[in-house]
């Protein structure tokens, strides 16, 4: 198969996957009603996910975090996080399901790896090394720090029914990357 038939077929299953979660909490969501929805068999989900939660994965990945990255390499970071949470806002009821799983392959964890990969990829690591203090403080730790911070963010965002408008979300998230904690603690100094 093609890199096009796979993408293809991915996309179909992704679509089918969000349209049954928008509707239906994830965890009671079977294989078979997905490969239902998109008109394949199920032997044709296993050879492209192991399973429902790398589907999620996968979507994730695909659709919010590969758009962010593009914008980083066009110089249009703030934009590109404003088009990602804006699909989550058009596809609410499928993220607000997401967000209810819980557990091993939670979508706050899938979320918190994307997120986390997509920060340690831009990190120049020797660079890194020289300007840290200690060596336990890796690009790993320091990405996982700021992916734990957007993580909850967003969760909590998708908690209270995303009522931030997401304009004003992604400059919050600006604004607190540019401000140290100790200068947010005392504006006055």
């Amino acid at each position: 198969m093609t890199n096009q038939g796979k993408n293809a077929i991915d996309t179909l299953l992704a679509e089918s996957f969000k349209e049954i979660a928008s509707s239906k909490p994830i965890e009671k969501i079977t294989i078979k009603e997905i490969t239902d929805k998109a008109g394949v068999i199920r032997p044709t989900f296993y050879n492209h996910f192991q399973d429902k939660y790398e589907l999620l994965e996968w979507i994730v990945r695909r659709e919010l975090m590969d758009g962010i990255r593009e914008g980083i390499a066009d110089g249009k970071f703030r934009e590109s996080v404003i088009t990602a949470l804006s699909t989550m806002t058009e596809e609410k009821s499928f993220y607000t399901n997401a967000e209810k799983l819980t557990g091993q392959n939670s979508f706050k964890e899938i979320l918190f790896a994307a997120v986390k990969d997509l920060i340690v990829s831009y990190f120049d690591v020797e660079s890194f090394k020289k300007r840290m203090p200690y060596a336990w403080l890796t690009p790993s730790v320091a990405a996982s720090f700021i992916s734990a911070s957007v993580c909850y963010a967003i969760m909590s965002w998708i908690e209270t029914g995303m009522k931030i408008p997401v304009e004003e979300l992604v400059d919050t998230f600006i604004y607190m990357s540019y401000h140290s904690t100790l200068e947010l603690m005392n504006p006055g100094e």
